[in-house]
């Protein structure tokens, strides 16, 4: 007579393929985490870099020189009758690199975007290197009216990425303000070039040529476009480390 070979033990479907499957995925797992190739571990090692504390120059004649490290403030100022939010206090310019790509790789991806945060301690985001944009003119005094580069590395090593700005085209333009975008990049060209000008603008002609001091508020233009840097206090970007504010060129 036949028999019932059926019963709550016996294993239904590829359960064979499903266990080599599950073996297959942990060896893949334990091969990515030796290597370090794990979102997790890229993510971190990005933002360690990013948070990675620096050290500003210290000027001895009171003066900013070629080579200096330096953070760019956007000093606080009233605020004032203007519907919806407004950011008061000081303002630093950080790199802010593409949230996608911060969970996806370890290393900067450029372009890099750029914001601005209340934060006023100098880390590998913030950290800007003046440099010339001619000859090597390390040590040397900048002076109103010439050329520089505002290089950041973000905390890594042997990269640099060099603060650009392009006029704004219909496909290109900041995030909030579509003002005209400011970034960062890799590429040493025209489009790096900054120039300092006295605040006031009715003593600007008398003040060309003359040393920049140290923790002067001064106005950074853009070589290429006669842009100024500026940054809207009312508009804001949400970033996986910190809120920030959009930053652009504005006249």
């Amino acid at each position: 007579m036949a028999q019932n070979l059926y019963c709550p033990r016996v294993r239904m479907g590829n359960w064979n393929e499903d266990i080599y499957l599950e073996e297959e995925y942990m060896k893949d797992f334990l091969d990515k985490r030796e290597k370090g190739k794990l979102l997790i571990q890229r993510n971190r090692r990005l933002k360690k870099n990013l948070l990675r504390p620096m050290q500003l120059s210290i000027s001895e004649d009171g003066y900013i020189h070629y080579g200096d490290k330096v953070m760019l403030l956007n000093t606080n100022y009233p605020e004032k009758e203007e519907a919806g939010l407004f950011q008061c206090g000081d303002l630093s310019l950080c790199m802010t690199p593409d949230e996608i790509s911060t969970h996806l790789y370890d290393e900067l991806e450029v372009p890099c975007g750029l914001s601005a945060t209340t934060t006023r301690i100098p880390v590998g985001r913030n950290t800007f290197t003046i440099l010339s944009a001619g000859k090597d003119a390390t040590g040397q005094v900048l002076r109103y009216g010439q050329d520089f580069y505002l290089g950041i590395t973000g905390g890594f090593e042997n990269k640099m990425l060099y603060l650009s700005s392009d006029h704004r085209t219909l496909l290109k333009s900041s995030k909030k303000s579509w003002l005209q975008e400011v970034y960062l990049t890799d590429e040493v060209s025209h489009l790096n070039c900054w120039q300092a000008s006295f605040l006031d603008p009715q003593l600007r002609l008398e003040f060309e040529g003359f040393p920049i001091q140290a923790n002067e508020k001064i106005v950074i233009y853009h070589h290429y476009t006669n842009r100024a840097l500026a940054v809207h206090r009312n508009l804001f970007l949400r970033y996986c480390i910190m809120r920030s504010r959009d930053l652009h060129n504005l006249l």
